[in-house]
């Protein structure tokens, strides 16, 4: 008979909690919509300068909001015992410093939330990472030296950082470039332009950076420098001694479809990357130019007495 009480007892606890367990599961937490940053540097001019964080509180409450490292103890209080209403976006901001003002160490931090009112503390697990080291550059090379600019164009420039970061990329101290993938080792492209702009064709010198996702950007001493050579159209040979009348073929580089060009007296239009022509008859040097959207190259063709 003790046995069957006994294990009528422990059926009815095991329900009973069972039946606690999932009410407390339909309580809602009175701290909602919660959004942290996840890291920041103290260091960087950059909006991760400071770590933004987001709650909504079900019910009016006087709000105290603190930072703790990883060992829970507390390094700031950002507000203590403030009243702030129900179901408002409340944003608190923490700038990576501690109490007595000293920059925080870099490492992970969580934000606690107590309420005076609702007795409740609720530890954030959204974690807050400071991070103040500054990205290296280890290498930064042009997959090409020449680029021959034009729709669709472009060079590829493969880099390797101390670790994941945003490749950017700076022409004459202005950053033209910033790489979406936060990668350590990848590729980013450059079309040969500045500010949106084509630029005439020459040698460039870029400077390779990376930034981070605390903001922490490679300084100018230490970024890496690519040379790039952009051109639009260029003849090989560019000197040529034939017969008069006799034909001969000049090979192009262009990115553009269709070229014109101008040899003496005669000029017309053509299309693939071998312009064949017929020398004039006539001894004497001759300037074969060959043009497409305002960019020129030019060839010596010199017809020698027969």
């Amino acid at each position: 008979m003790l046995t069957t009480v006994t294990l009528l007892g422990l059926l009815v606890a095991t329900a009973a909690a069972f039946a606690i367990t999932e009410h407390l599961k339909l309580i809602k937490s009175p701290v909602y919509g919660t959004l942290v940053s996840k890291q920041i540097s103290p260091v960087c001019d950059c909006r991760e300068k400071t770590a933004a964080i987001r709650i909504r509180i079900r019910h009016h409450d006087r709000v105290t909001l603190k930072i703790l490292d990883s060992h829970g103890h507390t390094v700031s209080t950002i507000v203590s015992d403030t009243p702030e209403p129900a179901r408002r976006h409340l944003r608190f901001d923490w700038d990576g410093h501690t109490d007595t003002g000293a920059q925080a160490p870099d490492g992970v931090y969580n934000a606690e939330v107590h309420l005076a009112n609702a007795r409740r503390t609720i530890l954030l697990p959204n974690r807050i990472v400071v991070d103040t080291t500054t990205p290296e550059v280890g290498s930064a090379e042009a997959a090409k030296p020449v680029l021959f600019a034009g729709p669709g164009r472009s060079v590829a420039i493969r880099y390797s950082f101390s670790e994941p970061a945003n490749a950017v990329v700076y022409l004459r101290h202005r950053q033209i470039i910033r790489g979406r993938p936060t990668r350590q080792h990848y590729r980013i492209k450059w079309s040969g332009t500045f500010e949106g702009r084509p630029l005439p064709a020459g040698r460039y010198v870029l400077s390779v950076g990376a930034r981070d996702s605390a903001g922490n950007q490679t300084p100018p001493g230490r970024r890496k420098s690519v040379t790039v050579v952009v051109r639009y159209i260029d003849l090989a040979p560019r000197l040529l001694t034939v017969r008069p009348g006799a034909r001969f073929t000049v090979r192009l580089q262009t990115a553009a479809p269709r070229y014109t060009w101008r040899l003496g007296r005669r000029h017309g239009a053509r299309r693939g990357r071998h312009l064949q022509l017929r020398a004039p008859t006539t001894p004497g040097t001759y300037h074969l130019v060959v043009g497409e959207h305002g960019h020129r190259a030019t060839a010596v063709v010199r017809v020698r007495a027969k």
